[in-house]
């Protein structure tokens, strides 16, 4: 099913989180197969599940992933993020060369991911972390639960584009675990970032906690044509998780947008939108780990 490319994107999207959660050679040889799609959309989302799923046999493919040039950068940075999570600190070297690509969103997220491996190799055993509710392996951990910043402080911190992106995210995934209306205004200031990448983190921070009070930013996220098409992508999946009738009208305003990408996750997140709303345990499960 996830190699047949008549198949609808959402059966295509199911079929790979069952590989996810199946884990093993196989999936992961079966995963790695399907690099030479012709959906960005997917490519990226395959690149994140080898990552979610910190096996080292997806470590050399990610690897190619990353220096193939032909690939689209969304799926690019998505492999440069992969190998942040899973952690090995022999890819410092190659995150490091690739910080300084010309791609902004490559270069950014293999900062960040070289910065979450140096991390782990110096602060992850020192710093009491709060536990992840989300179950998933985010690019920067939050800060420690020792932290004191207030929602405001936090917020600043969150928009200091003086900073490392890396210090940026950790306020940001604080902010998430927060989960309440006041920390999701707050978060909402980050669709104000410079940084695309920094954006469409935003909007996927929103689909993780699906929030009712996200849906107005993330709503003229996605309609906004003039913005990135990997951050109106995040926007639409995440506007999927939140689930609402308005959500889904406005999704299905977008199923025949120009970019393939928008188009694609407008599928995708009203087939998530509809289990959403079904209270189906398994596949809700599932979608809440759609990929940054």
């Amino acid at each position: 099913m996830l190699s047949d490319r008549s198949a609808p994107m959402k059966a295509r999207y199911r079929a790979l989180f069952a590989l996810k959660n199946i884990g093993g050679t196989e999936a992961i040889n079966t995963i790695a197969a399907n690099f030479a799609d012709t959906s960005a959309l997917l490519k990226h989302e395959l690149a994140y599940c080898l990552g979610q799923m910190q096996d080292e046999q997806a470590l050399d493919v990610l690897r190619n992933v990353v220096r193939d040039v032909k690939q689209d950068v969304i799926v690019r940075h998505e492999a440069a993020e992969a190998l942040g999570a899973i952690g090995d600190p022999a890819d410092l070297s190659l995150l490091e060369e690739y910080s300084m690509d010309d791609a902004v969103e490559l270069a950014e997220t293999c900062q960040i991911a070289a910065d979450r491996i140096k991390w782990l190799q110096s602060s992850a055993k020192t710093e009491k972390i709060p536990a992840n509710q989300f179950s998933t392996i985010d690019p920067a951990p939050p800060l420690p639960e020792d932290n004191t910043l207030s929602i405001d402080e936090l917020r600043k911190l969150l928009m200091n584009e003086n900073v490392s992106l890396f210090e940026r995210y950790r306020a940001m995934f604080t902010l998430r675990n927060i989960n309440n209306e006041k920390a999701v205004l707050a978060l909402s200031e980050g669709f104000k970032a410079s940084s695309a990448l920094f954006r469409h983190e935003i909007a996927y921070v929103f689909g993780q906690i699906a929030h009712q009070a996200s849906e107005p930013a993330l709503t003229a996220t996605l309609k906004d044509t003039a913005e990135h098409g990997m951050v109106r992508h995040e926007a639409a999946e995440a506007l999927g998780a939140v689930a609402t009738e308005s959500c889904m009208k406005t999704l299905k305003d977008y199923l025949t947008d120009e970019q393939q990408i928008v188009r694609e996750s407008c599928e995708v997140a009203l087939d998530m939108a509809e289990y959403e709303m079904s209270g189906d345990f398994q596949y809700a499960n599932t979608v809440q780990s759609l990929s940054a």
